[in-house]
C-alpha cells in the first residue's frame, strides 16, 4: 500500500504553468496507470495544495439517481483505490445495490484531473483494522458516535453521543466498529486529463484489457 502524505516541494502555480505549456504526450506515460497515478499524486502532494487526496465519489441510488460526494483516498495499490466509511451510510447502501462507481481527483490548481471508473467492494476486516488503529483517537470515537447519513434533530444530540462514547472507552483503546471499514475501487478505466491553452487539452484513457494489461487511447478534448 502506498501512503498519502508528503511535504510541499514546488508551488502549484509553477507546476501548472509548466505542465500546461508542455502538455502530456503518449511517450511519457507509464504503461501501468497506477504508476502513472503515483507520479501525478506525488506532484499534487509536492505542491502543497489542500487535501490532494480528496476525490469525488459518484454512486447510483434507487431509480437510477446519481449521487456524488467528496471522500478521502487513504490507501492505493495495484488492486485499486481505498476509502473508509460507515457501512450504514447512503454511499455504502448504494454500493451494495450497484457496485459500479466513479472517482474524480479534481486537481484544478494544477490544471489536471484523474477520472476513474470501476467497481467497489469491501476490503478485508483486517485491513480496515490496521488503518483504524492509525486514526487519531477523536476520529475513532467519531466513527462510533455518528450514525452517518441518518436524520438527527440537533447538533447537541451528536455531541452527547460523542461524550457517551468517550466515557465508554475511557479506560482503553477504541475498537473498530463492526459497521465501519474500507471500500476498494477496482478500476476498469483511468483517464489522465492535462489542461492546455485554448481548451485543447491532452486526455489519455487507460482501459483494462481482459486477461491483464491496459490499452491506452488519446481522446479528443
Amino acid at each position: 500500500m502506498r501512503s498519502t502524505e508528503e511535504k510541499p516541494e514546488i508551488s502549484a502555480e509553477a507546476l501548472r504553468r509548466k505542465t500546461m505549456e508542455q502538455g502530456l504526450s503518449r511517450d511519457e506515460l507509464d504503461p501501468n496507470p497506477i504508476r502513472q497515478f503515483e507520479r501525478w499524486f506525488a506532484d499534487a502532494i509536492a505542491t502543497g495544495i489542500p487535501e490532494p487526496n480528496a476525490m469525488s465519489l459518484a454512486t447510483v441510488a434507487e431509480g437510477a439517481q446519481p449521487w456524488v460526494r467528496s471522500v478521502l483516498l487513504k490507501l492505493y495499490d495495484e488492486e485499486g483505490f481505498v476509502f473508509f466509511t460507515n457501512f450504514e451510510s447512503s454511499k455504502s447502501k448504494q454500493i451494495a445495490e450497484n457496485p459500479r462507481v466513479a472517482l474524480l481527483f479534481p486537481w484544478v490548481a494544477l490544471g489536471r484531473q484523474v477520472q476513474i471508473r470501476g467497481t467497489a467492494a469491501r476490503i478485508p476486516t483486517a485491513e480496515s483494522l490496521k488503518y483504524f488503529a492509525t486514526r487519531p483517537r477523536g476520529s475513532r470515537i467519531g466513527a462510533w458516535a455518528s450514525h452517518q447519513s441518518q436524520v438527527i434533530s440537533s447538533r447537541s444530540l451528536l455531541d452527547a453521543k460523542v461524550e457517551e462514547i468517550k466515557r465508554k472507552f475511557s479506560k482503553g483503546e477504541v475498537p473498530l466498529p463492526d459497521f465501519w471499514g474500507g471500500f476498494r475501487v477496482k478500476p476498469s478505466t483511468i483517464e489522465f486529463w492535462q489542461g492546455r491553452e485554448s481548451r485543447l487539452h491532452d486526455r489519455f484513457l487507460y482501459s483494462h484489457v481482459p486477461g491483464g494489461g491496459w490499452r491506452i487511447d488519446r481522446l479528443a478534448p
